[in-house]
């Protein structure tokens, strides 16, 4: 399972590798759970992480507005990352995330088919009205997307694993699966939570707050030493579950 952390500039990006990240993802948590950066910080990112380290950008937690998510997300992969993620905030029907993914995806992939889309939901859409969750991975098969993602909207001390339990997390790690996805989990995730997280079988994990000092995905910074810890608890856990 690839570790992704999302460092707000350069200098928490270079932390972020020094520990052992596999995906750098640039965002701005000032915006919100998705919440997107600037161009030339993702630019100035790309630039001084190692070419074999991948990196990814988020174009924010969208409203209902294709044609400007779309430009956004072009915006995004003309940066030079490898991933383009879409959070489908402001967006409750099915047909219209449908929509407003295809764009993205024919925005992103016209422009380079080596770069991936990232559809994500909410574990806690119901409080802000977003589109539920468990349809995501359907979403994403429909728009030909690469990586369906669950994120959490509100971030008050509630993890995704609080949320759904591991049942729900499992779920959700079986409707992508079961369509051929990658699948992407994040929500507030503590150090505790990742073992669970390796034996749903999810092909990425994202942390900022559990990366930061102080758990602060805020007001903290990330430290190559919570990220090395991150790292090796996700490497033990992937060895007990490989000799159970």
């Amino acid at each position: 399972m690839k570790l992704l952390v999302s460092p707000v500039d350069e200098f928490e990006a270079l932390e972020a590798v020094a520990g052992g990240a596999d995906i750098i993802d640039v965002k701005n948590p000032a915006e919100g759970s998705l919440g997107a950066n600037f161009p030339w910080v993702i630019r100035r990112v790309r630039e001084v992480v190692p070419r074999e380290v991948e990196v990814s950008a988020t174009v924010g937690d969208v409203p209902f507005k294709p044609g400007t998510v779309a430009l956004a997300a072009l915006g995004a992969a003309v940066s030079g990352v490898n991933y383009v993620k879409v959070g489908l905030y402001g967006v409750s029907k099915f047909e219209d995330a449908v929509y407003l993914s295809k764009s993205v995806v024919r925005a992103v992939k016209e422009f380079s088919l080596r770069v991936k889309v990232v559809i994500a939901g909410y574990a806690d859409a119901g409080r802000v009205g977003a589109i539920d969750p468990f349809l995501v991975p359907i979403v994403v098969e429909e728009a030909e997307a690469d990586v369906a993602m669950v994120d959490t909207a509100v971030k008050d001390g509630l993890s995704l694993v609080d949320i759904w339990g591991e049942e729900g997390v499992r779920r959700f790690v079986l409707l992508a699966k079961d369509r051929g996805l990658s699948v992407a989990l994040a929500g507030s995730l503590r150090r505790e939570d990742l073992p669970l997280i390796v034996k749903t079988g999810a092909d990425i994990v994202g942390v900022r707050g559990a990366a930061c000092d102080g758990g602060d995905r805020v007001r903290g910074r990330i430290t190559s030493s919570r990220v090395r810890e991150l790292v090796s608890l996700i490497r033990e856990a992937e060895l007990r579950e490989k000799f159970k």
